[in-house]
């Protein structure tokens, strides 16, 4: 069986270089024999999470179904925009939903023993590597296993032209993280 990656941007904004990233990303797993669900956070309706919101009506429908996606999946590519050095909103809001267990789960069971491939794309100079830095923290306290190699796409108004290309070197280092990603998820999901 192949595994079963979620590909996902930190962006909600539909053309985003990470949007185009992230894309390009999934078109590589599934190139590796992976099979590959992308989804873009703007479909999902999440209010700002809220613990009295919770307690009131429950997990929001779309929480429900996004927590779904990612229980369905062995692993997650992820690219991630850098916001004032950090995650997104819009990223850490989905996480802070997917991660609340409805009754009968198991805390974090949406995330523990997963896999995460995480890359970002900016036009700065680092290209959105501070931001990485504290996704991987968040993910890894969550129980997902995150390969090692980190891929931060600078300059992305020009390697990430559109969707078809993106320039070397970071493409060969997108490749190898993809790579990590989908031996990973095989290895510790083989069934």
């Amino acid at each position: 069986m192949s595994p079963k990656i979620l590909a996902l941007s930190g962006s909600l904004r539909t053309d985003s270089f990470n949007q185009r990233l992230v894309r390009l990303a999934a078109r590589m797993a599934e190139a590796n024999g992976s099979a590959v669900t992308v989804i873009s956070l703007r479909e999902f309706d999440l209010p700002l999470f809220d613990e009295d919101l919770e307690r009131e009506r429950g997990l929001p429908d779309d929480a429900v179904r996004l927590k779904d996606l990612f229980k369905a999946h062995h692993g997650f590519l992820i690219a991630c925009p850098e916001y004032n050095s950090s995650i997104t909103p819009a990223l850490k809001n989905a996480i802070d939903w997917v991660s609340r267990p409805r009754q009968g789960e198991r805390p974090l069971e949406c995330f523990a023993g997963k896999v995460a491939g995480l890359c970002a794309a900016s036009p700065g100079v680092l290209g959105g590597l501070r931001g990485l830095y504290h996704v991987r923290e968040i993910l890894c306290n969550i129980g997902v296993h995150v390969v090692p190699k980190l891929v931060a796409v600078n300059a992305a108004h020009e390697s990430l032209a559109d969707d078809a290309g993106l320039s070397d070197p970071h493409r060969g280092r997108l490749e190898s993280m993809v790579r990590q990603l989908c031996d990973t998820c095989g290895a510790l999901h083989p069934n």
